[in-house]
């Protein structure tokens, strides 16, 4: 009999094996994501995420239009180019789950790409759509407009990044705590992006740069769900002890996971790994 994934975990990692670091090449990831869907840990899993760019046709040849091939598409072209790329999808039977587009660069307004985003989720009949906006200039602002979309019926949720090539593009523990408890004031699901590359907080030897843990931001997901305020949040994300967060979250691993909606790896096997190692998902087959 297979192990399960606790619920707290289902669906937390999309498989974005094509994107940097890891760029496999999409034959190679396509193979490999049928694996993880057919792996004892297939729940932890969530959709192959393909860049809008890579969809006209690349996928043609490699899935069976029986097969229902699931993935997520990342809006690198804009607002303006999913539609086209979506168009792509249908022949060969692969459905888009969610769609992910960034609104706005650092430091730009992000609500007229907003309102962009806000158009075509209208003309997507119910297609999971997530706004990627920067932790900078108008974010509170797009955080409203995306609240009262979704309160007026839209499937569209916050998309944050938490790391990149720049120290600048790593969010402190402070300013992530305030992104997430304002996400819970406004009861929007959020999804993160980018340097969440293990479990506890940690800093790199090779760059310097210190990258957020997802246990960490799974235990501040879940504070801030109960009503913790920012210090309480900022400071169970800068933890690099593991016992804290790993306790909080081993205590609600059977409940359903809290506003954060998951984040995309280029490694599958590196988050399993971890998780396994801190006690959280028991690895392996039992007989």
């Amino acid at each position: 009999m297979s192990t399960q994934v606790p619920r707290l975990f289902a669906g937390l990692v999309d498989d974005a094996a094509v994107f940097p670091p890891g760029s496999a090449a999409l034959p190679e990831a396509v193979v490999a994501h049928r694996r993880h869907r057919t792996a004892w840990y297939a729940d932890l899993v969530g959709p192959l995420l393909l860049p809008a760019s890579a969809a006209a046709g690349e996928l043609s040849g490699l899935v069976d239009p029986a097969e229902g091939f699931v993935t997520g598409l990342i809006g690198d072209t804009g607002v303006a180019g999913v539609p086209f790329a979506l168009s792509f999808l249908a022949p060969d039977g692969v459905t888009a789950r969610q769609i992910e587009v960034p609104v706005a660069k650092r430091g730009e307004d992000p609500q007229p790409g907003l309102a962009e985003l806000l158009k075509l989720t209208e003309r997507l009949d119910g297609t999971r759509v997530y706004a990627e906006i920067p932790l900078t200039f108008g974010l509170l602002g797009a955080l409203d407009t995306l609240a009262e979309a979704r309160a007026g019926g839209l499937p569209i949720a916050a998309k944050f990044r938490t790391g990149g090539l720049a120290a600048e593009l790593f969010p402190t523990p402070v300013e992530l705590a305030a992104v997430i408890c304002a996400c819970r004031d406004r009861q929007l699901p959020f999804k993160l992006t980018a340097g969440l590359h293990h479990a506890i907080r940690h800093r790199d030897p090779e760059t310097g740069f210190t990258h957020h843990g997802f246990v960490n931001v799974l235990a501040a997901a879940l504070a801030a769900t109960a009503g913790g305020e920012v210090d309480a949040i900022a400071e169970l994300l800068a933890a690099t002890d593991p016992v804290r967060v790993v306790e909080l979250v081993r205590a609600h691993r059977d409940t359903e996971r809290p506003l954060w909606v998951g984040y995309g790896s280029c490694s599958i096997e590196e988050p399993l790994t971890d998780l396994i190692r801190l006690g959280l998902v028991n690895g392996g087959f039992e007989e």
